[in-house]
């Protein structure tokens, strides 16, 4: 039973070390190649509406993206 939990524990250890959050956002250039990155994944069955749900996941992701940028790289 020991055996069991200890290979839990570091089994759950290991899995919140590589669930850790990725790497800082340098800039808004970044934030838009992600944004291209996630659009070229997207099937867009709609002719160009652009309003399935991965589109919406893109666009979610992009502005968390700009959110966390540093305030010198902000546009606006």
């Amino acid at each position: 039973m020991a055996r069991h939990v200890f290979f839990a524990i570091t089994l759950i250890g290991t899995a919140v070390l590589l669930n850790a959050p990725a790497k800082a956002v340098i800039d808004a250039a970044q934030c838009e190649d992600h944004a291209a990155n996630c659009v070229g994944r997207c099937a867009n069955s709609g002719g160009g509406t652009n309003d399935n749900k991965c589109m919406r996941s893109c666009d979610r992701r992009v502005i968390s993206c700009l959110i966390r940028t540093p305030l010198p790289y902000r546009r606006g």
